[in-house]
């Protein structure tokens, strides 16, 4: 049987204190989950434009019904299996690998506007061992290898959660001599500054009707009220 390709979208379950907790601190824990919401909903929209299939890897792995009753039915879906990120990731790739799958890119939810198209260029890895998108926090939003220059190290002993995950991840990469297809940067929605930048750069492109930008416009004031020119995004 021929290999495939394959994106893995890591998700979180849709409950209130469990995601965007950086940006729960700036707005408030309801209003974080509904844009984590769109976020994923956008992004299963935009994804569809790939040429390959798309697994829905969700967390924590007990909660299928509450993700598929959310998604739908329509989706392939697997648990995250690990103790901690890393370990999820790891074992995400390891599963994908023996399922037939490669090269295979992971991506996060933070970034809604991320197309089918920019997996596609990822998963175009040859001549490359492997590829990474940078954000603009210092880690990254996608991840992607072939089997057979698969690391798993490469996910063991990483400082998730700081500025330092994507300069050690080519540190790594370095010091096994691996060929790195880097995508162009992109900006994480970690917090209030992010999401305005977001919205700005997005009001008058073909985003600005996604499920995301329509959530902004109608909660503008209570999501931007104490930022300087707010109207500016409406």
């Amino acid at each position: 049987m021929s290999a495939k390709k394959c994106i893995l979208l890591f998700i979180k379950s849709p409950e209130t204190g469990m995601v965007k907790s950086r940006l729960a601190r700036d707005v408030n824990e309801s209003m974080a989950l509904s844009l984590y919401k769109h976020f994923v909903l956008d992004i299963l929209q935009t994804m569809q434009t790939s040429r390959y299939p798309l697994k829905i890897c969700y967390y924590p792995p007990d909660a299928l019904e509450k993700v598929s009753a959310w998604l739908g039915k329509g989706y392939s879906y697997t648990p995250q299996n690990g103790k901690d990120l890393g370990e999820r990731m790891k074992n995400a790739f390891l599963e994908a690998f023996s399922g037939g799958f490669t090269p295979v890119v992971l991506v996060g939810s933070d970034i809604p506007d991320l197309t089918g198209s920019i997996a596609d260029k990822a998963l175009d890895l040859n001549p490359y061992d492997a590829v990474i998108g940078p954000s603009h926090d210092g880690g990254y939003y996608l991840i992607g290898f072939k089997q057979d220059t698969f690391i798993p190290a490469i996910f063991e002993k990483m400082p998730w959660g700081t500025d330092k995950v994507f300069r050690k991840t080519m540190t790594f990469f370095r010091k096994k001599n691996y060929t790195v297809h880097i995508l162009p940067e992109r900006r994480d929605i970690d917090r209030i500054e992010d999401l305005m930048a977001f919205a700005e750069r997005k009001r008058n492109t073909g985003f600005a009707d996604s499920g995301t930008m329509l959530f902004i416009r109608n909660n503008c004031e209570a999501l931007f009220g104490k930022i300087k020119n707010p109207k500016k995004i409406r």
